[in-house]
């Protein structure tokens, strides 16, 4: 596949994602680097999201933390070869794309349902920081601020979306809401469907409310010590899905529950309030 191709290939992968107008603004060699990390996210969670036998999916994982080590060691086999550029102009880390693929996993060996705080924050910090750490080097945020702003942006876009999709992944065999929380809102059971019904998960989400909000706050601080034009991309995901943790308060938790998505109007809003600075 030539260079082009792969480049057309990633941005297309990306057109399906929530993030796709934030990336699209940036200026061209941005733009590039945050299709092919994207592209690279939704390889992996394709894998862990499949109905594939799971000792395949771990295997297809194996290769891939293979062939991140290939890149790292200049010898990028076809899989990971248009990720070249991206690594070298805004120095990318290994280990933040193994800890994506470590994150990715933990739904691999058996579904995770109804995991420990301390299990949930690493499978946040893996899925979501990680990614936040190889984009903030993208949008040229500085450490440490830009390691911070990952870490707080990443776990809030990720509660938002466990508090979005609770019947979603309870289709699936999925259960994010944390044990401890539900031990304090009077539930035993770990089983989804079951969690998922139950008439007091909304005193299971108070606490995950709580904590998005308050890394809401402060990622929103980080990003306003920087000029609008280095933080318009995080600053259009923090409201896309601010937005949608707001509407998911204003809608309740109690089952049966509508599901909430962000219009294209309401995105065209926020996008316009960005994108032209």
């Amino acid at each position: 596949m030539t260079d082009q191709a792969t480049s057309t290939t990633a941005a297309g992968q990306a057109s399906g994602s929530s993030f796709y107008a934030a990336m699209r603004i940036l200026p061209p060699a941005q733009r590039e680097a945050m299709f092919q990390i994207y592209s690279f996210c939704r390889h992996v969670d394709d894998i862990a999201d499949s109905d594939g036998p799971r000792p395949e999916r771990l295997e297809a994982m194996a290769q891939w933390r293979r062939d991140i080590d290939a890149l790292y060691q200049g010898n990028p086999p076809p899989s990971v070869a248009a990720y070249v550029p991206a690594v070298k102009t805004f120095g990318l880390k290994r280990e933040d794309f193994l800890a994506v693929i470590d994150g990715m996993e933990m739904d691999i060996p058996a579904d995770i349902r109804a995991p420990d705080a301390a299990t949930l924050d690493l499978y946040c910090d893996r899925v979501a920081s990680a990614v936040g750490r190889l984009s903030v080097k993208v949008f040229g945020i500085p450490s440490p601020d830009g390691e911070a702003l990952a870490h707080h942006l990443g776990r809030a876009l990720q509660l938002s979306n466990i508090l979005r999709d609770i019947d979603e992944d309870a289709s699936l065999g999925r259960l994010y809401l944390p044990r401890e929380a539900l031990i304090a809102a009077g539930i035993t059971s770990t089983d989804p469907v079951e969690v998922a019904a139950h008439p007091a998960v909304p005193k299971v989400c108070v606490p995950l409310i709580a904590q998005a909000q308050a890394h809401y706050e402060k990622a929103d601080a980080i990003m306003a010590r920087y000029p609008r034009r280095i933080v318009k991309a995080p600053r259009i995901m923090s409201e896309y899905y601010h937005a949608i943790l707001d509407r998911l308060i204003a809608r309740g938790f109690a089952p049966p529950r509508e599901p909430v998505k962000l219009s294209k109007a309401a995105k065209l809003l926020i996008l316009a309030k960005y994108a032209f600075i």
